[in-house]
């Protein structure tokens, strides 16, 4: 019982450094994008269909100065006609959370063993990143962690993403699986 404990433990551990690292990068990917394109404009970040007002298969400089200044006046909670911190930071909160909960209906849709529209911790631990992420975090191989293992979990989870730039695609994939 001690063992599936501390392995309970460590998956709301992993869950939480997640969620925290993705938050953070997707965060930065929220910011200033390339080319000075403004919030969220990346090119990664770009909503195609979104932006194609005339629907005509094409993006212009002016569709997208358009869906911009949408975005904003959308954004721009006292409607002064600019973006304070907090309005800023509840822009990018909404849009995480968007991104949050489609990550979390594919997870109950994957793993829902029973059908209930919810996940016990024996129908998470099927998935094959709980068992893969002890033992890629256990370096001494004792089947115990320590924090300091778990530090340098967390590490090289973050060297990866920094890697992929702002964590790729998929980039924490690898550590919990979803």
């Amino acid at each position: 019982m001690t063992q599936q404990r501390n392995a309970l433990v460590v998956l709301a551990l992993a869950a939480v450094t997640g969620a925290s690292l993705s938050t953070a990068a997707m965060a930065d990917r929220m910011g200033e994008g390339p080319m000075g394109m403004g919030p969220g404009m990346g090119f990664g970040a770009m909503d195609f269909a979104a932006m194609d007002a005339d629907k005509d298969g094409k993006v212009t400089q002016a569709e997208i100065d358009a869906f911009r200044a949408a975005e904003v006046t959308a954004a721009d909670a006292d409607k002064d006609g600019k973006l304070s911190a907090a309005e800023l930071s509840a822009m990018h909160l909404k849009r995480m959370q968007v991104r949050a909960d489609e990550m979390a209906a594919r997870m109950v849709e994957r793993h829902d063993a029973d059908g209930d529209g919810a996940l016990t911790a024996a129908e998470l631990a099927t998935r094959p990143a709980p068992d893969r992420m002890f033992g890629m975090a256990d370096a001494d191989g004792d089947g115990a962690l320590t924090e300091a293992e778990i530090e340098a979990a967390r590490a090289e989870m973050a060297e990866m993403r920094e890697g992929r730039g702002h964590g790729g695609k998929g980039g924490h994939r690898w550590f919990f699986g979803d």
